[in-house]
């Protein structure tokens, strides 16, 4: 069930920013648009005639889970930069119909080596995303993605290399079987918090605000068991890529990113001592001037 316990750790963690706001990504104009077949909601922040950044957010997070400093520094840089819901979350398509995954069945069946179900796959989510490029008219992009996003993004890099001005993985993995699972702490953390309704109740109702969807993340869960292991794909990524980890993750602890860079000839892998498996106030400013750079120096001659 270790998986399981990753993914709602995953939920609580992510969004645990103390200085968080919303307010400038919530004054930007939410658009939809037909793409792969279904229909995808973005902002598109800044000049279109400028390099263009996509961030892509991870499991069960709408585009708005990224916060006003993380976009407005992007965007001071001289970048405009397009926020997308994934399918599933927020204004995009969503997969209720298809109702919810029972995990532990397909844990059993991942385990034994048969298919897992799953409505679509982090293939399918990458290519949602190379379509809405092409609905909007952008060739190339620096791609920014955090946790499952940053998986989406490395399916990106690997499959569209011509899309790809750079990539930046942030506290994401590959996927490979013999990474290590999350920590005993934050596996019993979570035990200890889970018998509580009222916390749990408290704590959900928290995460909806911010732009959490719940019943997407069984869903999006299976569609990164159902993908595997990536590492073959990953390593086949010839775009600049910056990897960025926490030294204190619990859920995806430091080998992951530690992988993903082996993975990648010539990528660079940052981590940091005070991150875990989110984004702290503290190590913000720092995470942003490296992307920068990273992406600044992509876009030289």
């Amino acid at each position: 069930m270790s998986r399981v316990l990753l993914v709602c750790l995953l939920f609580t963690t992510f969004a645990a920013r103390g200085e968080y706001h919303r307010d400038y990504i919530d004054q930007q104009p939410l658009l939809t648009t037909p793409a792969n077949n279904i229909s995808i909601a973005y902002r598109s922040v800044g000049s279109p005639e400028l390099p263009t950044v996509v961030m892509i957010m991870g499991l069960g997070a709408s585009h708005t889970v990224w916060g006003d400093a993380m976009v407005q520094g992007i965007e001071a840089e001289g970048y405009r930069v397009i926020l997308l819901d994934n399918r599933d979350t927020g204004s995009s398509t969503r997969f209720d119909e298809w109702g919810q995954p029972t995990i532990w069945w397909q844990l059993l069946k991942q385990q034994v080596g048969l298919e897992v179900d799953a409505p679509y796959t982090l293939n399918d989510m990458a290519a949602d995303t190379v379509a809405l490029m092409d609905e909007l008219n952008v060739s190339d992009a620096h791609f920014i993605g955090a946790s499952m996003g940053g998986m989406i993004a490395q399916v990106i890099a690997a499959g569209y290399p011509e899309r790809t001005r750079s990539l930046v993985s942030i506290m994401s993995t590959t996927g490979a079987p013999h990474l290590p699972p999350p920590t005993a702490e934050a596996s019993k953390a979570l035990l200890g918090t889970a018998t509580n309704d009222d916390s749990a109740a408290e704590r959900r109702a928290a995460m909806v605000a911010r732009g959490f969807y719940p019943e997407a993340m069984g869903r999006q869960l299976m569609a990164v068991f159902k993908t595997g292991d990536r590492s073959t794909d990953v390593s086949s990524i010839s775009s600049p890529t910056l990897i960025i980890h926490g030294a204190e993750d619990p859920l995806l602890p430091p080998p992951h990113g530690a992988h993903t860079a082996e993975m990648i000839e010539g990528s660079e892998l940052v981590i940091y001592d005070d991150m875990g498996h989110n984004i702290p106030d503290a190590v913000l400013p720092q995470l942003l001037q490296k992307m920068t750079q990273h992406m600044q120096a992509a876009d030289s001659p």
